[in-house]
Order: structure tokens, then sequence, then C-alpha cells
């Protein structure tokens, strides 16, 4: 995974937790269970993996192998988020350093979003076009808007 290596070479650094941190957060984190015959990974590398995905704003696609198959890791993102895990971890954090929650905000430097994510069809079109365009057209059946006596002044 080329694109991968080269953005987390670009950052300078793996992204993860210590050993310390992991010790506060995985016991905060649900237990997965397996489905079907697989029984379920470690927590860590998945969430290491949303916190990439978070740091380098990059597609799901991209994340390093390392962190574990896209797929799963995007999953298990989902199903946290739906059931309230992260709500939940940043309140008993916040609690356990005894922080008023009621003042956490996002800086919006820090949130990315994709190219597509703009709203822009195709680009912006050139006035130019759109004005040879009109030129071109066959004259409207509407008349234009004429004189008080509903004569044109020409005539």
């Amino acid at each position: 995974m080329i694109q991968g290596c080269l953005l987390e070479a670009a950052l300078g650094e793996r992204i993860g937790v210590s050993d310390g941190e992991w010790a506060l957060i995985g016991p905060l984190l649900p237990s997965e269970r397996g489905r079907g015959c697989r029984p379920a990974g470690d927590n860590r590398p998945y969430f290491e993996g949303m916190m990439w995905m978070a740091r380098s704003g990059a597609q799901w696609r991209l994340l390093p192998d390392e962190y574990g198959k896209w797929n799963s890791v995007f999953r298990r993102y989902r199903r946290w988020v739906e059931t309230g895990v992260f709500d939940a971890l940043l309140e008993t954090l916040a609690e356990m350093v005894e922080r008023d929650t009621s003042a956490d905000m996002i800086d919006s430097t820090v949130v990315r979003a994709h190219h597509c994510a703009v709203g822009l069809k195709k680009g912006i079109k050139s006035t130019r076009r759109l004005a040879g365009r009109a030129a071109a057209l066959p004259p409207s059946s509407t008349p234009d808007v004429t004189g008080t006596d509903g004569r044109s002044a020409s005539s």
C-alpha cells in the first residue's frame, strides 16, 4: 500500500497510543464478539486505525495494513458510533480528570473534507460559454416585454 506509506511518512510518525494510554482507554471500549467462525480481534489496532483516519483525513481504503483491513476497521467504527461508544469514552475520560465537558468543540481547521464533499459539480461553468449558448438558441415562444401600448418601438 504505497499511498498509505507515503502519507504516514509525510506525517513523520506512526499514529497510535502508548501502553499507558491504552491501559486507560482499552477497558472503556466494548469487547467484540467474533462473527461466524472467526474470533474478534483486539481493539487496539482498530482504535489506532480510527485515530489514523481522524489524524490523516484520508479515505478509508488508504488505511495502512498494519491497522487491519480497512473495511473491518470501518465497520467497527460505524458500530461504535451508532452505539455511542465515543461519546461514553469522552465523558468517562473527562470525569477521570474532572473536566467540564460542556465546552467541548471541534476546531474546523482539524476537520478535513474530501474534495468531492465541496458540492461543486464538475467545476464552475464559464459565463462566456453560457452567453454564447444563449445567442445560439432559437427565439423563445414567449414575446419580450413591449411598450405600454402593446407595440414595439420599431413599428
